[in-house]
């Protein structure tokens, strides 16, 4: 076992910049469901859930046997040039699943490919070029995922970007663009796409809308009720399809396989990773037969996709959600997590805001109630201390605390790691936390 010092000093020395970000010194060496170890063998509940990888726990048993079972006999065999079952069976079981009419199922790595793929079937299938994203939204890294994403153009800014690609604001009733009060608009975040079609893109040129159901990166954003709907009647008067990127939010982190599902519309693509392999590496888009079809052999392909291994861990994870209730579970925690926090939220200051459906929460910490100010530094804190008592927590925005544990988290830990959360906020609202901290805590 390498000493901690040594893996943090190395990945200064030879991981990209690029590739990593600091939130707290953790060097991991196992996990079980919502606990992890480190190299020195200290305890951490975590909140965070690999990013929203862990739904069904870190090596969850189902999973860790089906990689097993599956890496004896086959650990790969591309489903390029052949016919593995383990991706058939997965893509049949997606297609089941997925609120989208005669689905099909195309697989890759990550949720950044999926989000490009999603980009060229759309303009593949409608013969158009030109694409919508939203400001802060986050769809991947890749040049395509990137071209769409609006949370951040300092890289595009160097490395280019694709072409014909618009942005719109999200609905965020607490930080309204349009300077709104929630229940007391009209809902001019839609009408301002209606004003782009009319002055700035051709609504017959455009191909897709990308879309998160819940702004996961730009701090857990909840759009009012009636917004999909309005949006997706809006879209289909002008032939656009509607793309949804469930990376963060699917496979039952809200109370749903999809969190689209909460806003009654159906999509035409759906995106997924993060969660889908427990831990491995797969994506899939699934959408619309005719759509899926748009694009010639190997127009979307990649040699590693489809990998057995990774698609029979998918469907374990699959089978664990099912036989475990654990669309109810996240719905069930969800609820009693939000209230302790709103509690919290009355109890601090620091605390403006608590948002989200299930187990994928934001806590919006600020300066100011009144202004909405954002509180970074205050943010920086909580991470840190928070990893000081024994627990994994991280933010967006620079100021959301990211709240997503395990689905199946025990009560009793989803209690004890909110009493270490709001301990770390009441000792940074006390000053007990120091400003030196700022300079470890990287975020992003």
């Amino acid at each position: 076992m390498l000493p901690k010092d040594e893996v943090i000093q190395g990945y200064s020395r030879y991981i990209s910049r690029a590739s990593h970000v600091t939130y707290a010194p953790i060097v991991p060496y196992k996990a079980r469901n919502a606990l992890v170890w480190d190299v020195e063998g200290r305890e951490y509940i975590d909140f965070l859930s690999d990013a929203a990888v862990q739904n069904v726990g870190h090596n969850n048993p189902r999973v860790v046997e089906a990689v097993k079972k599956t890496a004896e006999r086959l650990l790969h065999f591309t489903f390029i040039y052949g016919f593995p079952a383990e991706p058939y069976l997965l893509a049949r079981k997606l297609s089941e699943l997925a609120p989208v009419e005669n689905a099909k199922v195309a697989f890759g790595l990550s949720g950044s490919d999926a989000n490009d793929g999603a980009i060229k079937f759309a303009r593949a299938y409608t013969g158009r070029r030109s694409v919508i994203g939203y400001l802060r939204s986050y769809y991947g890294s890749t040049y395509g995922a990137m071209s769409v994403t609006g949370l951040d153009f300092e890289v595009r800014s160097k490395v280019g970007q694709l072409s014909d690609v618009h942005f719109i604001p999200y609905p965020n009733c607490y930080r309204c663009p349009f300077g709104k009060e929630p229940g007391k608009c009209r809902m001019e975040c839609l009408e301002y796409l209606k004003e782009k079609f009319e002055g700035e893109v051709h609504a017959e040129g455009v191909a897709l809308l990308l879309a998160e159901p819940i702004q996961g990166d730009a701090g857990m954003v909840v759009p009012p009720e009636g917004y999909f709907r309005k949006l997706k009647r809006l879209l289909d008067e002008h032939g656009i399809l509607l793309g949804v990127d469930e990376v963060q939010s699917g496979l039952g982190r809200t109370g749903r396989w999809f969190a689209i599902e909460h806003f009654g519309v159906e999509p035409d693509i759906i995106t997924l990773a993060k969660p889908l392999g427990g831990g491995l590496p797969i994506s899939a888009i699934v959408g619309r037969g005719e759509i899926m079809d748009s694009l010639p052999p190997l127009g979307h392909a990649f040699t590693l996709s489809g990998n057995p291994v990774a698609s029979a861990a998918a469907l374990a994870v699959i089978e664990e959600i099912e036989e475990k209730n654990l669309l109810q579970r996240a719905e069930k925690l969800g609820k009693k997590a939000k209230e302790r926090l709103e509690r919290m939220k009355k109890r601090h200051e620091l605390i403006g805001d608590v948002r989200g459906l299930g187990l994928m929460l934001g806590v919006d910490l600020v300066k100011d109630r009144e202004t909405k100010e954002r509180a970074y530094d205050e943010a920086k804190k909580v991470v840190w201390r928070a990893y000081e008592l024994g627990l994994i927590v991280a933010f967006l925005q620079g100021n959301v605390l990211r709240i997503q544990p395990p689905l199946t988290i025990e009560e009793e830990l989803l209690e004890e790691g909110l009493d270490k959360l709001e301990e770390a906020i009441e000792d940074v609202e006390e000053g007990r936390v120091s400003d030196e901290v700022l300079e470890k805590v990287q975020g992003w």
